[in-house]
């Protein structure tokens, strides 16, 4: 698919400015930026990262998405005249009216970011992106950068389980909007999980925005406003052979109907009439996109015969069908039932059209019922899934977190009673540890000014969450994680569309071993830090237990 065109592109940006405006944050950024300036502290050159603790859904893994919207979010960051009043009027009355006027003249033509590539495999506590700038604006962008990454790649994530749990051949529907928890969210993860392995959505909206192709035919309630067949008009359709003369579609199906249930061995009296009326109904709107829903009576005694009657009336004109869409009861052995009455029909009726029909599943479906219907025999072709994959149902947030790392070219760190929560200081750089059979193994942060790592050399680094023990790897290639994406208020990273990130996607968890892709109990991932960064976070824990003399400074 192309990158989006200019008119798309100028469509996004509108679109995160209105959903993302300055003003769509914390007011403690806000009271915490007064503080810096009061302190004339508001310059100071301050670097924070962006990154969350643990890989989402007990995995092995995430995917880092949202740079896009983040980047256009920085283009456009600055505040209007409507948002300083507002801000004015919510502020303690003590704040001194210039913090207002040093707002308006805000933007991010000083701040500089440094970040992972969109779609890439990421790990838990690597920095993902790293933005440098002025400390006051930097903390102000705290909060929206948050909302743009965490559901971004929390649900991308999401649907990159839901594609292993798939397999590769299987066609991915998504149709959460109804579900997602809300309009915007509804869109975030209409885009997002298509980055992360769906094919398709119902989504309108997100296809006109993002180029993903969209899909839909009918519901259960168009099925059911039908009940007599004398609600079909036109009832006639023409042949697609250029026969002008429109053949009369009721009559024709009719015939068909009296056919397969001869060949089937089905009783006609079962077979609801008002059903027929709809098939027939959206069969003359759309000849060549009938793919109607089965289950709305009942499958083996009514839609199947329903279906078969009207897409072989559809063949005898030249038409093409497309296939079913099953949404209750045991699916797979519907769809084996399904499939096994197409290959009747294409046999008994000579009709090479049947063998290509798809069945479409439909009916709750989470990550583990995908998994379970890949173990069952079954004839489904697409699956579509809503709730469970827009909603995040087994884990509702990344977590991921904004932390200050440097100020004034000094290293900060949090020292936390839960160790969890304590952080890396310094500016980083992150590299990927690749071994001889191109899988990565091992994530490594330095510190900006060491030299990087290089292939076939040994190096000694510290992995995260083990003891204080180092151990030596030689790695066969060496990938640098960071690029700088945003500086002087420009993207300096070309713009990806949505099909372009889903094609990272897909090989960055190609590269990735299969040990670290497994659903359940997967090996974790290292993360190590090099013996200079971890000398450093030594150095600063001492310093720190040893406390302070401050109070009894002259």
């Amino acid at each position: 698919m192309a990158a989006p065109s200019r008119n798309t592109c100028g469509l996004m940006e509108r679109s995160v400015r209105e959903r993302v405006p300055p003003l769509l944050t914390d007011l403690y950024q806000f009271t915490m930026a007064y503080a810096y300036w009061r302190a004339g502290r508001h310059q100071e050159p301050a670097v924070f990262e962006l990154f969350f603790r643990d890989n989402p859904f007990g995995g092995g893994f995430s995917l880092f998405a949202g740079l896009h919207d983040c980047l256009l979010f920085l283009r456009s960051f600055r505040f209007s005249d409507e948002d300083v009043e507002f801000l004015r009027s919510v502020l303690p009355p003590a704040t001194d009216p210039a913090f207002f006027q040093f707002l308006r003249g805000l933007d991010c033509s000083g701040v500089t970011v440094r970040s992972v590539p969109e779609g890439t495999v990421v790990f838990a506590r690597v920095p993902l992106m790293e933005v440098a700038g002025p400390l006051a604006v930097v903390q102000l962008l705290e909060t929206s950068l948050l909302c743009l990454v965490n559901y971004a790649s929390l649900v991308c994530s999401n649907a990159a389980r839901f594609r292993l749990a798939a397999g590769p051949r299987r066609k991915l529907l998504e149709m959460g909007l109804r579900r997602a928890q809300g309009p915007d969210g509804g869109l975030t993860a209409s885009r997002y999980t298509h980055i992360g392995g769906f094919d398709l959505t119902s989504n309108v909206q997100a296809g006109f925005l993002f180029g993903i192709p969209v899909t839909g035919t009918m519901a259960h309630s168009y099925v059911t406003s039908f009940t007599s067949l004398e609600e079909v008009w036109p009832q006639t359709l023409v042949a697609v052979n250029g026969d002008p003369e429109p053949v009369d579609v009721i009559s024709l199906t009719k015939s068909w109907l009296s056919r397969v249930c001869e060949l089937l061995g089905a009783e006609p009296e079962k077979i609801r009439e008002g059903e027929l009326a709809a098939f027939l109904s959206y069969a003359v709107a759309y000849p060549q996109n009938f793919l109607p829903v089965i289950d709305s009576y009942s499958v083996g005694c009514s839609g199947l015969l329903n279906f078969c009657a009207v897409a072989l009336a559809l063949c005898e004109l030249g038409h093409r069908p497309v296939g079913v869409r099953l949404d209750s009861g045991d699916l797979c052995k519907q769809s084996v039932d399904v499939r096994r009455v197409f290959r009747l029909c294409r046999e008994h009726f000579s009709i090479p059209a049947f063998d290509s029909l798809i069945i479409v599943g439909t009916n709750n479906i989470s990550e583990q019922s995908l998994a379970e219907l890949n173990k069952k025999e079954n004839e489904i072709s697409v699956v579509g899934v809503g709730t469970h994959l827009v909603t995040c149902t087994k884990q509702p947030s990344l977590g991921c977190v904004y932390k200050l790392v440097e100020v004034r070219g000094r290293p900060r760190m949090k020292i936390s009673e839960d160790p969890e929560k304590s952080t890396v200081p310094g500016r980083k750089a992150v590299y990927r540890l690749v071994d001889a059979d191109g899988h990565p193994f091992l994530d490594l942060l330095c510190l900006t000014v060491e030299p990087p790592p290089e292939a076939g050399l040994p190096l000694s680094c510290y992995p995260q969450g083990c003891d204080n023990s180092a151990v030596s790897v030689t790695p066969a290639q060496v990938t640098c994680l960071r690029q700088e994406v945003f500086t002087k208020g420009q993207v300096t990273q070309s713009l990806c569309s949505a099909a372009e990130t889903r094609a990272k996607v897909q090989s960055s968890l190609q590269a990735l071993h299969p040990r670290h892709k497994r659903l359940q109990e997967p090996d974790s991932y290292t993360v190590a830090l090099s013996e200079k960064l971890h000398n450093l976070i030594t150095e600063i824990q001492r310093g720190s237990s040893h406390g302070s003399n401050f109070l009894l400074a002259n």
